[in-house]
């Protein structure tokens, strides 16, 4: 009999317990589609985990990100059990996240809580390459990204900047030592994705760049 109450008592704890949390799990993402400060900060401090991930495994601060939902968003950079790193299934992380969709002064503060910059694969750079935001591409290699860092297929943050960025973007860029020779893996350089989307002042940027980059002779 004792054993019988004993299992009864956890299996009704253990229902609570998960009837509890998965009421906490709606509540927070719908703290973050509602930019709702106040019911996010509850959560948090009533013990809620501030990186758990939705059912499609977006972080809550990444997701916060692409939502817009500035008032959430100050309330997890703020609070320290956030991981600024955390990932989602494109392995994409907050600051990359930031430095597509912005304002500069959000991936400034995600950096200065240790936000890395240098992650392998598509990297925070690439994303502000590719938003062609000049103020984060500056703050992110006064961080020491590195400017030349290869996606998984070889494309670099120039390449991105080409096709998608501004021009302003193109040549802060090579301005600052970005190579405008190298290739991906489909053989492409920072002039053919100028190629593909038809832009005459970057292609013309890009070309002035190689030149300067080969041996004489080489053209």
């Amino acid at each position: 009999m004792r054993k019988y109450f004993k299992r009864l008592l956890y299996l009704f704890v253990f229902s609570g317990f998960s009837i509890a949390f998965a009421g906490s799990f709606e509540d927070f993402f719908s703290a973050i589609r509602q930019d709702n400060s106040g019911a996010m900060e509850r959560l948090l401090k009533r013990g809620f985990d501030a990186n758990t991930k939705n059912e499609k495994g977006q972080p809550g601060l990444l997701l916060a990100i692409r939502e817009g939902s500035t008032r959430v968003i100050e309330v997890l950079v703020a609070w320290p059990g956030t991981d600024m790193d955390a990932r989602n299934l494109q392995d994409e992380s907050a600051l990359m996240m930031a430095a597509l969709k912005g304002p500069p002064e959000l991936a400034a503060r995600l950096v200065k809580r240790g936000a890395d910059v240098n992650k392998t694969g598509w990297t925070p750079l690439h994303y502000a390459a590719t938003a062609g935001s000049l103020p984060t591409i500056r703050m992110l290699l006064e961080n020491h990204a590195y400017i030349d860092a290869e996606s998984p297929n070889g494309t670099t943050p120039l390449m991105m900047a080409a096709q998608y960025g501004s021009a302003d973007a193109v040549r802060l860029l090579l301005a600052e030592g970005a190579d405008p020779t190298l290739r991906n893996q489909r053989n492409f350089s920072a002039l053919d994705f100028a190629h593909l989307s038809e832009r005459p002042e970057v292609m013309n940027l890009i070309a002035t760049a190689q030149r300067k980059s080969l041996p004489k002779g080489a053209w």
